[in-house]
């Protein structure tokens, strides 16, 4: 703002125009020509207060003469005299912008023809008697009729058929639950400092426990067999959903293949997904890496 009022110098005296702003009789509504020349000239940026560098003597002098000649030349300056502040000057600029942007980017009628009234509603009525028919086929057909449109016209006038509404996230969960198993590892530590692992098989239905086993060095072949074990004949699930764990080598990942079972793996770092081990751990005692997941089986 310190740089504005130095442009400004605190306050602007400002001709307004050729005809005087409160006019006191009617020789002053139609001013002599020789007047509005000196009025254009008048517009200068008074000194009153001392936001820049005091001017010279020459440059003050040269003001003095400038306005004593005026003032012989236009004896009514004082009636279109106004003082404003250097915020009014800036908002008078701004507004001045916007307008002259507004003017320049007025719409001047150019750009694509409009399409006409009929194909517009010819287009309408092929996309609701055949409501197959996609944008391409339409186009094809007014092309045959001699109708030069473009194919995102026909898009864009096309009715827009209501589809049935699909089922939300949780009702998909409620009707495929009983398709999906999880299968995670947990550890218990025994009395004589070992380390035991418990394999658990989730059925995410009930959120029951299928199938679980106790080992000491798991691997995997031994996690096939339980898979095995746990789904007999033919009561295998569709999904089995687990985590990127190496122990599920290539021995169980072809053994839940060969079962029909499709194997499912969980993004990666996101560990509250199966939500195993907060079920048993809350009875086993262990520490699972999905002890934070305990909402899994609270909701």
């Amino acid at each position: 703002m310190a740089s504005r009022a130095f442009l400004f110098r605190g306050y602007l005296l400002k001709v307004g125009s050729c005809v005087p702003l409160q006019p006191a009789h009617d020789a002053e509504i139609f001013p002599s020509s020789n007047s509005c020349p000196a009025r254009l000239g008048a517009v200068r940026v008074g000194s009153s207060d001392g936001h820049r560098p005091p001017a010279s003597d020459e440059s003050a002098s040269s003001d003095r003469i400038l306005w004593a000649w005026l003032s012989r030349i236009w004896t009514d300056w004082r009636s279109s005299l106004v003082l404003v502040k250097p915020d009014t000057v800036v908002s008078w600029h701004r507004q001045g912008f916007r307008l002259y942007w507004r003017w320049k980017s007025r719409h001047r009628g150019d750009g694509r023809p409009a399409v006409p009234r009929r194909v517009r509603d010819l287009i309408r009525r092929m996309s609701k008697a055949s409501s197959l028919w996609g944008a391409p086929r339409i186009h094809g057909k007014l092309l045959k009729l001699g109708l030069e449109v473009s194919q995102a016209t026909v898009s864009k006038y096309m009715v827009r058929h209501r589809k049935p509404p699909s089922q939300s996230w949780r009702a998909f969960l409620n009707n495929h639950a009983k398709d999906f198993v999880s299968i995670d590892f947990f550890t218990v530590p025994t009395v004589t400092f070992n380390v035991l692992f418990v394999f658990v098989i989730l059925a995410h239905e009930r959120r029951r426990i299928i199938h679980f086993n106790v080992t000491e060095s798991p691997g995997a072949k031994w996690t096939a067999q339980q898979i095995v074990e746990a789904f007999p004949w033919d009561t295998a699930p569709r999904y089995l959903l687990r985590d990127r764990d190496g122990i599920h080598g290539y021995e169980f990942t072809s053994r839940v293949e060969n079962m029909g079972i499709k194997d499912t793996q969980m993004a990666m770092k996101s560990t509250r997904i199966p939500g195993i081990v907060p079920l048993c751990t809350a009875c086993g005692g262990g520490q699972g890496p999905l002890e934070g997941a305990r909402y899994v089986g609270d909701n």
